[in-house]
């Protein structure tokens, strides 16, 4: 039963932001701007954005018309970097209804052992939205979208050998289910302020694991991976600082569950003599929070580039790590 104490916390806490997210969120009346009829205010016509870093938009999108974010991106840690790119491909399929493809692309280089041997595909994410409101002018109600996900095992991740910088998957499928929300604010300047909230929480299966692993084997192991299920939130605000420049901000905090690796072994983590033996391995939960500037720049209303960074400063069992990145936007 302790197991599951940590996840029903943060349940409870999740609950409590939205809620506190969405009745902070109310559009200002339009008298509070200012004194008189003179006062500005933005139009939401002469804003552009690209769209944060991190937080995911609820916005489906037309029928017909297609979004595509290509992402570069370098995750340093102390003793690694990871390159990689990461394409969201979105088309709105029906009125309200939206489906996806996200495939990702890595290279990891390490200090103590060899690099990968090329670049490797990642595990390929498939994606559907469904938009249930939409925010408009003068109202309480932000636009909210239920979004499901499903993660493919389609990047390496055991048999690595000598390379376990191979290593770009987890092996497992993972079911996504999420919540996003977006609402507008008009500062007392008359500039707009977009808010996003997401919710997330992920359900891996198990998986077959054999040789070095990215799960920390070795190369005699045979057994099975079981990733814990992770939860997460991220709300982010834009300000339009100009129509074509946008400063954004993501704050984000993730818990991850225990990872149970169980097997056989001639080769002891802990040190001990090579003898044939039986292994039950636990990562252990973990979380972390983290922050992620970012500057936006858009060309047009469907056309736009983000410079950002990922900061994550660590947590329980969790590497603190910088991650700079640069977004391509294109709406059509």
């Amino acid at each position: 039963m302790k197991f599951h104490h940590p996840e029903t916390r943060f349940a409870r806490r999740l609950a409590f932001v939205a809620l506190a997210w969405l009745a902070g969120s109310l559009p200002l009346p339009t008298h509070a701007l200012g004194a008189g009829e003179d006062a500005y205010q933005q139009s939401r016509q002469d804003a552009w954005w690209t769209g944060p870093m991190l937080a995911n938009t609820p916005e489906t999108g037309s029928p017909g018309h297609f979004l595509a974010e290509p992402y570069l991106y370098d995750v340093r840690t102390p003793h690694a970097s990871s390159f990689g790119s990461r394409t969201y491909l979105v088309y709105g399929l029906a009125d309200n209804f939206g489906v996806g493809i996200i495939p990702v692309f890595g290279y990891n280089r390490v200090e103590n052992g060899p690099n990968s041997s090329g670049v490797g595909l990642g595990d390929f994410t498939l994606q559907a939205q469904y938009q249930f409101t939409h925010f408009q002018d003068g109202s309480w109600v932000p636009s909210t979208a239920l979004m499901v996900q499903e993660t493919l095992p389609t990047g390496k991740y055991d048999q690595l050998g000598s390379r376990p910088a191979d290593g770009m998957g987890s092996g497992v499928y993972t079911t996504t289910l999420g919540f996003n929300a977006q609402t507008y604010l008009w500062m007392p300047n008359g500039r707009i302020l977009r808010l996003r909230l997401n919710l997330t929480a992920s359900f891996s299966s198990s998986t077959g694991v054999h040789g070095v692993s990215v799960y920390g084997t070795s190369d005699s192991f045979h057994g099975r991976a079981k990733p814990g299920n992770s939860y997460g939130i991220d709300v982010a605000a834009e300000y339009s600082l100009t129509r074509n420049w946008v400063l954004a901000m993501d704050g984000l905090y993730n818990h991850n569950g225990n990872t149970q690796v169980t097997g056989a072994d001639t080769v002891d983590p802990f040190g001990g003599p090579p003898l044939p033996r039986n292994l039950h391995m636990n990562s252990g939960t973990s979380d972390y929070w983290g922050v992620a500037p970012a500057i936006e720049y858009n060309w047009t209303p469907n056309i736009g580039v983000l410079l950002g960074t990922r900061v994550i400063f660590g947590g329980h069992h969790t590497s603190s790590s910088i991650t700079p990145a640069i977004a391509l936007n294109y709406v059509h």
